[in-house]
């Protein structure tokens, strides 16, 4: 009889999601695609790749800004924005493209998406003055969230008991290919210059694009919502959802220490006592990739509701991090980086590592809990996510150009240190006031 009283209400309910399409902008519009019964392990690694490839020019900037900075006369305080203005195209991507896949035929509205990236880098690599180059930039972070566009793409592939699992596989894609991007775009740089580098992205992604052009599934919605009606959708969504509001702060200030320590790393890198080549530097991002692991192990973490206290140990690590950061580069307490040169280097790789172990475990639970609150919405919310820690990620790397001029590697560390201090604070008060008899706070800290 009691299932019968649940099953009853059903069409109501079902008639309330048809409204939420309205309203809230639900991510599950019916469309012409047929549920696949399976999806191969190559077209889950196949996907992975291609947005790990699409990715890479997003933090390719990053040990690039001293000469792109050279390059055209920049003053130090302003190398940072060869990195945000990429990272602010890319929150504008995010809020403003991804939407329409929701009205638009998906596979061409990503295939558009990844061949203007590729002009937009093309544009970079020639680009004659900086204002041309941030300006191309710009459209690069933009084109690249093509990358949000294809993770729903992968999972209309799958049947709903693969659709996490294959989620997972092309999200760990895009996390290697944003630690892998340093490396490479360093690499790159030293045997062809930071113009060379764009133009080895281009042609990658013009790759990627032909290689789209015959994987993407179609998918045309049937139901047509107003495109400024989905864009305001976003506002219900944060109005209502605590969680996403949390953890998007959560992460956007984690961004922000992540962005603030490899924007200027490179920095650092080339001077005494270190003096590292463009190899070199290149060699020490690599590092960062150790980082990744930190994903599964954080998934297994929230899977075991043990996101609030695994939440609070990758903020502290981060801390740990740019303290450690600070002793090695800056000599904070006392200590003298010229004395042990060798040492103080092993110092920054530990603490590069531990920081990107700390934002990769943050984001992965952070992802976790915000699919499991509105799963009709994950398009939306996964899009607001995102593009709000990026905005974080974007304050973090404009305040870093500041600092190194301020205080140098010392006003790098603070800046960062901050970021991971209020991190820390702020998932310290949310338990807290968990455990202040607010049950329903304590039930969402859990996810």
């Amino acid at each position: 009889m009691s299932r019968r009283r649940i099953a009853a209400p059903r069409p109501a309910g079902m008639q309330d999601q048809m409204n939420e399409t309205i309203h809230a902008g639900s991510a599950t519009l019916p469309s012409r695609i047929s549920s696949a019964s399976s999806v191969s392990t190559a077209h889950t690694v196949s996907f992975a790749v291609a947005t790990a490839m699409i990715v890479l020019p997003l933090f390719a900037p990053q040990p690039l800004v001293g000469i792109i900075g050279a390059s055209f006369g920049l003053s130090s305080w302003s190398i940072g924005a060869a990195v945000t203005v990429t990272l602010l195209g890319y929150a504008t991507g995010l809020f403003l493209l991804t939407p329409l896949t929701d009205l638009l035929e998906t596979r061409r509205v990503i295939l558009a998406t990844v061949i203007a990236d590729v002009f937009a880098l093309a544009a970079a690599a020639v680009a004659p003055s900086a204002a041309a180059f941030f300006g191309a930039a710009f459209v690069v972070g933009t084109m690249t969230s093509a990358i949000q566009m294809l993770v729903p793409a992968a999972a209309m592939l799958a049947p709903e008991p693969q659709r996490g699992r294959v989620i997972g596989n092309v999200v760990s894609g895009l996390m290697i290919g944003i630690l892998l991007s340093r490396p490479i775009a360093s690499l790159a740089a030293g045997a062809w210059g930071w113009r060379g580098s764009y133009a080895l992205d281009a042609l990658a992604i013009a790759v990627t694009a032909a290689f789209l052009y015959r994987v993407l599934p179609q998918h045309t919605p049937t139901r047509h919502v107003g495109y400024f009606s989905l864009i305001a959708s976003f506002g219900s969504l944060v109005k209502e959802e605590a969680i996403l509001r949390r953890r998007a702060v959560y992460q956007a200030l984690c961004m922000g220490a992540f962005n603030a320590f490899w924007t200027a790393i490179a920095l650092r890198l080339v001077e005494p006592p270190f003096g590292l080549a463009a190899t070199g530097v290149a060699l020490f991002a690599l590092v960062g990739v150790a980082g990744a692991i930190a994903a599964p192990i954080a998934g297994r973490l929230g899977d075991r509701e043990l996101t609030a206290p695994a939440t609070r140990v990758s903020h502290a690590a981060i801390i740990v991090a740019l303290i450690g950061a600070g002793i090695a580069g800056a000599g904070w307490f006392g200590f003298d980086p010229n004395a042990a040169p060798l040492f103080a280097l092993a110092l920054l790789v530990s603490a590069a590592v531990l920081l990107d172990f700390g934002v990769v475990a943050d984001q992965t639970l952070g992802r976790r809990a915000i699919n499991l609150i509105r799963p009709e919405s994950r398009g939306r919310l996964n899009g607001f996510y995102t593009g709000f820690f990026f905005l974080g990620g974007s304050m973090g790397s404009a305040l870093a150009g500041v600092a190194w001029t301020w205080r140098g590697w010392s006003g790098v560390c603070s800046v960062g240190l901050g970021f991971g201090a209020a991190a820390l604070m702020l998932s310290v008060l949310e338990m807290k006031r968990a455990r202040l008899g607010h049950p329903r706070s304590t039930r969402r800290i859990r996810l």
